[in-house]
């Protein structure tokens, strides 16, 4: 568990629209089910979700699944992968008895709202966001829902009518869109939404690197395996990773990003798991060279992650556990969605609502 000496940091961006209306505060975010959760995930996001979780707020995490085929993929893969990614946010701490876990294609309103909001925005927009911009560059055939993706994501928010959203700062312009088409829906039709707060993590979490390019940060898509530590890895494969992990010539144990980022990204790592800050440990460990500390940091590792791998392991042998998870979170996210989605249709206009009420009342009894 983390001490009190590495808080739960995060920037957080208000936007207001001077609104009039007190809205409760929930909490929304989302995870693509493209593979094992790596080291980077887990500190970056996965760690905080159970923080906030923990905290007594009301959470909505939704497993986004609409949002991982927006590129080519694998049919049978990504079934699996939904039932991997629910056991590792249930092994990591996600509790299903307070927070909403849900599948995003479940809830038939994220694709509902996601046409109503497209239709409050333009291409030139869109084409603007820099998420965009970095994957379709190496496209020559630019699929549709890449284009469409931050809608998608803006709708994810807005159907909950989420106050608080935590994400990686390459998110942030999408957020952003977010907030604008709130503020559009809101100016258009009423006051429907909230401009939720963007809770950015400021804390040495966001500084994991690539362990055999540590000018890249640790991700899924490096096509060097042996640069990531997944959550699921074993004891040996961890040892042995951190082991090759990329310093530098010089052996002593100093924290310097910027100028020394393989050998930080060790102390980073260290320092998350150990609740000192990474000054702390260059100290304790100050008469070492990189390669005894690199087994003092596997160690660490080994330590932390492996009964999260044997939770994960316990819990894929349970798919029928996996899956009514998702079904009883899909029934709790289901409710709030489709109401948010009748107060919806009826001020824009399109769908009687008498039957947006019959179809609320029937899955609400």
């Amino acid at each position: 568990m983390l001490s009190n000496k590495i808080p739960y940091a995060c920037h957080m961006i208000v936007r207001s629209c001077h609104s009039s209306v007190k809205w409760k505060e929930k909490v929304f975010s989302g995870i693509q089910p493209t593979g094992t959760l790596h080291l980077g995930n887990y500190f970056g996001a996965v760690s905080k979700w159970v923080k906030l979780q923990n905290e007594d707020r009301e959470v909505f995490y939704s497993i986004v699944d609409l949002h991982s085929i927006t590129l080519p993929y694998d049919a049978k893969k990504l079934e699996k992968n939904v039932l991997l990614m629910t056991a590792s946010l249930i092994a990591c701490g996600i509790n299903p008895e307070r927070s909403t876990l849900f599948l995003q294609s479940q809830v038939p309103e994220h694709t509902q709202l996601s046409w109503v909001l497209g239709c409050l925005t333009t291409m030139p927009r869109l084409g603007q966001l820099p998420q965009f911009k970095e994957k379709s560059a190496t496209l020559k055939d630019v699929p549709l829902g890449l284009y469409l993706y931050p809608i998608l994501q803006a709708a994810d928010i807005l159907l909950y009518k989420a106050t608080k959203v935590p994400v990686g700062e390459d998110q942030i312009q999408n957020l952003q869109l977010a907030h604008s088409l709130a503020r559009t829906f809101n100016r258009q039709y009423g006051e429907t939404f909230p401009i939720s707060e963007v809770l950015v993590q400021q804390d040495c979490s966001s500084r994991i690197r690539n362990l055999r390019d540590p000018t890249k940060k640790m991700s899924k898509s490096h096509p060097d395996k042996r640069g990531k530590i997944d959550i699921t890895d074993t004891p040996d494969d961890i040892v042995e990773k951190v082991k090759k992990a990329v310093t530098d010539c010089t052996s002593q144990i100093t924290y310097d990003p910027d100028n020394r980022p393989g050998v930080s990204t060790l102390l980073t790592m260290h320092s998350l798991i150990s609740g000192l800050s990474p000054e702390e440990i260059c100290e304790e460990n100050k008469l070492l060279d990189t390669g005894r500390y690199k087994l003092i940091v596997a160690e660490a590792l080994v330590e932390k992650f492996t009964p999260i791998r044997q939770e994960i392991i316990k819990l894929m042998d349970s798919p029928e556990y996996l899956s009514k998870v998702l079904q009883e979170g899909q029934k709790k996210a289901h409710l709030i969605a489709l109401e948010t989605w009748q107060e919806v249709a009826s001020k824009i206009g399109t769908i009687p609502n008498n039957i947006i009420e019959n179809q609320f009342l029937k899955n609400k009894n």
